[in-house]
């Protein structure tokens, strides 16, 4: 006759079919839209929200960050230009002291409309501050600004000596 050999039964345990990993990509699609819909609501100014942490996402909407700004260098002079829409010239600052130049503004927006059967209110505010350091060779006392159609300029005229072409110099084999 035939020996037999009994080998040891084990069962292997698997986890259910929806836990741990198979849920990693739904949560990052709902992070996702959780984004999408704090990005719709972020304000005037308001810097995406994927830079944030959990918790300053939960801060106030009020704190808006400062709109981006392009800055162009040319042989004259050097050129901040920020894009405000609907800013009035009385809502921005410009500021130089210290080495550098401030740009600040602030917006608020208030809307009332009352009718028969309802009366709606809303208010949406945000400022915002930028800082810029002034280059070597900027003549600080010509600074002018400008603003017309939602767009500030700001020109920082170089001196006169900033302005002299570079002096090229010869490399001589030694």
């Amino acid at each position: 006759m035939a020996t037999e050999t009994k080998l040891p039964v084990t069962k292997k345990v698997t986890e259910p079919a929806l836990s741990g990993e198979a849920w990693r990509p739904l949560e990052a699609l709902r992070n996702e839209i959780d984004r999408l819909f704090d990005d719709v609501g972020n304000g005037f100014w308001g810097r995406p929200l994927r830079s944030l942490t959990r918790f300053e996402r939960y801060l106030p909407k009020t704190f808006a960050a400062a709109p981006a700004v392009d800055v162009t260098e040319s042989d004259k002079a050097y050129e901040i230009t920020a894009e405000l829409p609907g800013l009035d010239e009385k809502n921005i600052e410009v500021n130089v002291a210290d080495g550098g130049i401030t740009i600040k503004g602030e917006k608020k927006e208030e809307t009332e409309e009352k009718k028969k059967d309802y009366y709606v209110s809303e208010r949406r505010y945000g400022a915002f501050e930028r800082y810029f350091a002034l280059p070597e060779g900027v003549d600080a006392g010509k600074i002018e600004a400008t603003f017309k159609n939602g767009v500030l300029k700001v020109t920082l005229p170089k001196t006169a000596e900033a302005q002299k072409p570079a002096k090229k110099i010869e490399v001589k084999a030694a």
